[in-house]
């Protein structure tokens, strides 16, 4: 693939605040054996993650370290020669988020012209407390915010092989998979943003109201005697604004209104990886329907 030029990757490096280390030291170990007493049926082995138990688990149990998973999805887009910026996010050594945003010059978008840019991202989560399923999914990531845009379809399919306690995945080519969802999905969601950019928002707090309490996010006044918004409700009013100024545009759009509530999602609400993924895609259609 074509590499962004040294400019354009500096800018999405600079714009990803966060990449935590997911290869820390992980292990699993005999439970029983470890604490000198026997346990019931189920609680077997123990998974240690940077020298911390988080999670007691069956014998039967598969351990599948970070890095016989995302290592594995980093040596096939090497291996392909698929150039990325990653995102990675770390959350007590216990759950792992990794955005592998692709470096592509010929896929880079700019929604209705305002050089609001997007690129593809493939997005994995995984956990070793059982919070976060193991998965893989298609995204969009957006230079202006930092956050990758969860309002695609399309799956990573893999399967698990088992080998002892410990697992590793099985990745179908992940060139072919790109391919697909570049042709199938990308351009095709793309439009559906062009169709919320288009769309001006008339009064920006009824908007905000109006979604927040449709889909139950969070209380859009302050207290039930102050009826002033709320600090979620005045997060997302301010980055529609700030946004609204740094793109230079006249009037506040839905496609802003749907990152501002991505922004929020992802970077303030105590949700897990896969709740975040989910409020994502139900704000994206909730707001689409808008238009």
């Amino acid at each position: 693939m074509e590499n962004l030029t040294a400019q354009q990757r500096r800018f999405i490096e600079l714009a990803i605040t966060k990449n935590d280390d997911v290869f820390v030291a992980n292990s699993i170990i005999d439970f029983p054996k470890s604490i000198n007493f026997p346990t019931r049926r189920g609680y077997e082995q123990a998974i240690i993650s940077n020298g911390t138990l988080v999670n007691v688990v069956s014998k039967g149990y598969g351990h599948l370290p970070n890095q016989n998973f995302f290592g594995e999805v980093e040596r096939q887009l090497n291996e392909a020669n698929i150039g990325y910026v990653k995102k990675s996010i770390n959350r007590e050594d216990r759950s792992f988020s990794v955005d592998y945003i692709l470096n592509d010059e010929s896929l880079l978008i700019n929604v209705n012209g305002n050089n609001d840019k997007l690129l593809p991202m493939l997005s994995f989560t995984t956990s070793y407390d059982g919070s976060v399923k193991t998965s893989g999914s298609f995204g969009v990531f957006r230079q202006i915010c930092s956050n990758g845009l969860h309002g695609t379809k399309m799956i990573v399919g893999f399967s698990v092989k088992k080998r002892g306690n410990v697992a590793s995945i099985i990745l179908p080519k992940i060139d072919e998979l790109i391919a697909l969802f570049i042709e199938n999905e990308y351009y095709t969601i793309s439009r559906k943003f062009e169709v919320l950019a288009e769309k001006q928002i008339t009064d920006v707090k009824e908007f905000v109201k109006m979604v927040a309490t449709d889909l139950n996010l969070f209380q859009f006044e302050a207290s039930a005697t102050n009826s002033e918004p709320s600090l979620n409700a005045r997060l997302v009013i301010d980055t529609i604004t700030k946004e609204q100024r740094i793109l230079g545009i006249e009037k506040p759009t839905l496609w802003l209104g749907y990152n501002a509530f991505n922004e929020l999602i992802h970077d303030k609400l105590k949700k897990t990886f896969d709740q975040q993924k989910a409020l994502d895609s139900k704000v994206f259609e909730h707001i689409l329907e808008m238009a």
